[in-house]
């Protein structure tokens, strides 16, 4: 786990039942109060907000917005270590007029605990970590400057992509200002004098659970999933569960008092997350440091047309490090008459691409506008410093 200090948000206290294995807050009574906007700084790419191995730079337009929002704060008896001090989840209605001054503060999902938390914790060093119930609710959290910085995770080396964020990325008006990659180490928690003999069932998210899908099938206990690794600690810790365990961080286990029954449980020891860090404003690219842009496109359908994309890169010698395709979510179908047999329907992918290089290089700006010459669609998510540092 890391150990850099950061602060998790006071004012919001956990509330939290069970209803089939899922998390839910309880009832809401919000008030009414605004928000002032603030001004943004133009800066060149250095770390801010505190820094970190993958820090994002300053921001470069100015803007303000005004808000009306809804500040809520609910007490709960919940039986865990420490959950009074706790911070209550932003849930998707939450709109809290507290930025509490200047203190730089870092949306993530999941509860205290959760590894976006220490992953927030290693991009923004002494940051104010804001949790958020919901990925949905960290993007909205960023746009109506609830918080300055969102840390999500979009891939992980074991379950892949978390294709959820890609949607998002889309459908928000954020930009990707910095990466960060965090190695994850599962644990089996479980209440105090539970044995592993005990455990009937494992709680846990559905990518932890299938990463450690080796251990649970020798314990043959029964998997069941819920939003994050430290909800799955909260419920069984809540609940007194003596026939459940749960798989989440070792934090997880220090926070809501569970015992630790086996540590690293993961298949692979290499279990790497890769967050993003995302910001109202994009950053200033440089070309004096190692850079990654992120872009999404589409194509007209048609033999060679993904080949011809891909070769604009490939022609100035940039390399390409991901590729995701997801289909449109508007128009998930394209019909085209091929003249012979009538209309086709194909289904209509957007591409999702990272390459190496600086939005600053004329490289990069050259490429991106020889696709734009025949892509239906073409988007930068970001230009921004890639993540150097070790997991």
């Amino acid at each position: 786990m890391n150990s850099t200090p950061f602060t998790r948000t006071p004012s919001f206290k956990p509330r939290f039942g069970a209803e089939g294995g899922r998390i839910y807050n309880g009832n809401k009574q919000p008030s009414q109060v605004a928000v002032r906007p603030r001004p943004i700084a133009l800066a060149m790419a250095s770390d801010h907000g505190g820094g970190g191995a993958a820090a994002d730079g300053g921001i470069n337009s100015a803007a303000g917005i005004g808000l009306r929002a809804s500040l809520e704060e609910t007490t709960a008896d919940v039986a865990c270590k420490d959950s009074q001090s706790l911070p209550r989840p932003l849930s998707i209605s939450d709109v809290s007029g507290s930025v509490n001054g200047s203190r730089f503060r870092v949306a993530y999902q999941g509860l205290p605990g959760a590894y976006s938390e220490a992953a927030a914790a290693k991009a923004y060093p002494n940051c104010e970590a804001v949790p958020c119930e919901q990925f949905d609710t960290a993007f909205d959290a960023v746009e109506r400057w609830l918080v300055d910085r969102a840390v999500l995770p979009i891939e992980n080396s074991l379950g892949g992509s978390i294709h959820r964020n890609y949607d998002l990325l889309l459908r928000h008006n954020l930009h990707i200002v910095g990466e960060v990659k965090y190695a994850v180490r599962h644990c089996l928690l479980a209440n105090p004098g539970v044995k592993k003999e005990d455990l009937k069932r494992v709680l846990s998210h559905p990518q932890a659970l299938a990463q450690c899908e080796m251990t649970l099938a020798k314990l043959g206990v029964v998997r069941e999933s819920v939003d994050d690794t430290a909800g799955a600690a909260n419920f069984i810790a809540t609940h007194k569960l003596q026939d459940a365990g749960a798989v989440a961080s070792s934090l997880a286990a220090e926070i809501y008092g569970l015992d630790i029954l086996a540590r690293d449980i993961q298949d692979d020891s290499d279990n790497i997350t890769r967050f993003l860090m995302l910001a109202r404003e994009p950053i200033i690219p440089v070309i004096d440091r190692p850079f990654k842009t992120s872009i999404v496109f589409s194509l007209e359908e048609g033999p060679g047309v993904l080949f011809k994309a891909l070769a604009v890169f490939a022609l100035r010698d940039i390399n390409l490090t991901k590729i995701e395709s997801r289909p449109r979510k508007n128009k998930p179908l394209r019909i085209t008459d091929d003249g012979n047999n009538g209309p086709l329907k194909y289904f209509d992918y957007l591409f999702y691409v990272d390459f190496e290089a600086s939005m600053a290089s004329h490289n990069a700006q050259n490429a991106l506008r020889h696709l734009k010459e025949f892509a239906t669609f073409l988007k930068v998510l970001g230009s921004y410093p890639r993540d150097m540092s070790e997991a």
